[in-house]
């Protein structure tokens, strides 16, 4: 039987950061993801590193100053794979004055230190370029800030700075039981393997109530008390590009909430996201989907906006996730996207519950749960990944400037597409170097090579067409429905 540390189950953004940080402070970790890296909630977010400036409406000034403290953080950390972006704010006056946003956009400015990003200003639309891709009545406006990420591909950048520090990282492999006694838990994989931990993490997102209820057994038998989840949907559609600048928008709707407009993929615009609660019985589904109704919101609220309408025939493609929420009351859009982290010592060796929680601040979540996990163990130790570069994020001379590294890779390799340079180089930063030394191989889709394609299996845990071209990749938007199967091929040919 096999000894580790701690146990990680969930291999999602919360998951993965975790065991970063555990096996980074030189704790034995494992890591068990029962399907891939980030397939669900982790892979299915508005793809941005932001503070939340509607939370400041609801107070939540604490939670809007961390995430904009890692904000700056994450930044530094992976400049491949997440950017500055500038965001336009048409103004709607009947729905909040330009007082209230001027002071907003002030304190979002103001609440943590800023340093790569340029504050907020006033904006005329008429006359401007990021005014002709709206609706005339929109005459004035404002920009601000934040920072645009590949969601999926942070997951498993910080998988692989995990098995760096020595942890063990398995994918398709649940945890289908652990069993706790007085100084340690024996935790049973799907491959039939038992391990042993000093240490439980509960890092299942959606399914983290649902784990503890079917999946732990305490000192005797007896269950474990879970916390109850907000279970709520968020969807997204992208429809081919409504503007050719490189912000974003954020439209304010008549029910209070917002739906962003973001540049995707060079040729697309991603619109979202929705908020529908899940009804309570519904367990979180193995795959969240987009119904008719969330697709009409999105498509109208763009349009109030857009000056061409953004109907559902236009949609090229949807996605949806579930997000974990501390049920506190009030409206999905209203609920808090903090965090809890809950420890558990009463019964046993130590458990500790990764409840809710969002992207940006998945650092320093991990680094207070490591911690934790720390005192749990009697063995404080430092934290470490404040000032850490995660795997490609390296960029030499060039900093934190992506576009300055693309193009000295594109010197280096003036015979290679520049778009398939600048694309391997925000996907792998630093790394790219190396799949374009080597020899690529057969093209088995334009762009996508056998060498990249042995990488991604070798290094990033790919074992299908899907973790490819809808994860570690965006390519499946791209390829027709031929090229996609070619990929499907190569994974079926072995």
């Amino acid at each position: 039987m096999d000894d580790f540390d701690v146990v990680v189950v969930g291999g999602g953004i919360n998951g993965t950061g975790l065991a970063r940080d555990l096996a980074g402070r030189g704790w034995r970790v494992l890591l068990a993801e029962a399907q891939d890296l980030a397939q669900h909630t982790s892979s299915s977010s508005t793809k941005l590193v932001h503070g939340g400036l509607r939370y400041l409406e609801t107070y939540e000034f604490s939670l809007v100053a961390k995430a904009l403290r890692e904000r700056e953080v994450l930044l530094r950390s992976a400049p491949h794979l997440i950017q500055p972006l500038r965001f336009v704010l048409p103004h709607a006056p009947h729905l909040r004055p330009a007082w209230m946003i001027r002071l907003g956009l002030f304190l979002y400015d103001h609440l943590a230190r800023r340093e790569l990003l340029p504050g907020s200003h006033g904006l005329r639309l008429a006359g401007s370029i990021y005014g002709e891709p709206l609706r005339p009545e929109f005459t004035r406006g404002f920009v601000y800030s934040d920072g645009w990420v590949d969601d999926a591909r942070l997951v498993v950048a910080n998988a692989q700075c995990a098995q760096a520090h020595g942890a063990a990282v398995l994918t398709r492999c649940a945890v289908t039981q652990a069993t706790r006694s007085a100084h340690h838990w024996t935790v049973t994989l799907q491959t039939g393997r038992t391990v042993q931990a000093r240490a439980l993490v509960n890092a299942a997102g959606p399914w983290a109530e649902r784990f503890l209820r079917d999946r732990t057994q305490g000192q005797g038998g007896q269950a474990l008390p879970a916390r109850g989840l907000r279970l709520v949907k968020g969807s997204h559609i992208v429809v081919d590009q409504r503007f050719t600048h490189d912000h974003a928008y954020i439209f304010q709707n008549p029910d209070g909430r917002i739906v962003f407009a973001i540049p995707y993929q060079e040729r697309f615009t991603l619109i979202g996201t929705t908020d529908v609660e899940l009804p309570e019985h519904e367990l979180p589904p193995a795959r969240a989907l987009i119904d008719a109704a969330e697709i009409a919101y999105l498509c109208d609220q763009a349009s109030r906006y857009l000056a061409r309408p953004v109907t559902p025939a236009d949609v090229r493609w949807t996605y949806a996730g579930v997000r974990p929420l501390l049920d506190e009351g009030g409206s999905a859009s209203s609920v808090t996207r903090d965090y809890l982290l809950e420890t558990d010592t009463a019964g046993g060796a130590p458990l500790l519950n990764v409840w809710g929680g969002k992207l940006t601040t998945y650092r320093k979540l991990a680094e207070d749960g490591a911690s934790q996990v720390g005192q749990l163990l009697g063995e404080a130790r430092r934290p470490w990944t404040a000032s850490a570069l995660l795997p490609g994020g390296d960029l030499g001379p060039h900093g934190v400037d992506i576009d300055a590294f693309t193009a000295a890779l594109q010197a280096r390799h003036p015979d290679r597409p520049a778009t398939t340079v600048r694309r391997l180089a925000r996907a792998y930063g630093s790394r790219a170097a190396d799949l374009l030394a080597a020899p690529p191989g057969a093209e088995v889709a334009p762009g996508l090579h056998e060498s990249e394609l042995r990488h991604l299996v070798d290094h990033e845990w790919a074992r299908s067409a899907d973790d490819v071209l809808w994860r570690r990749s965006k390519l499946g938007l791209h390829f027709t429905a031929a090229q996609q199967a070619a990929v499907a091929g190569w994974f079926q040919a072995g």
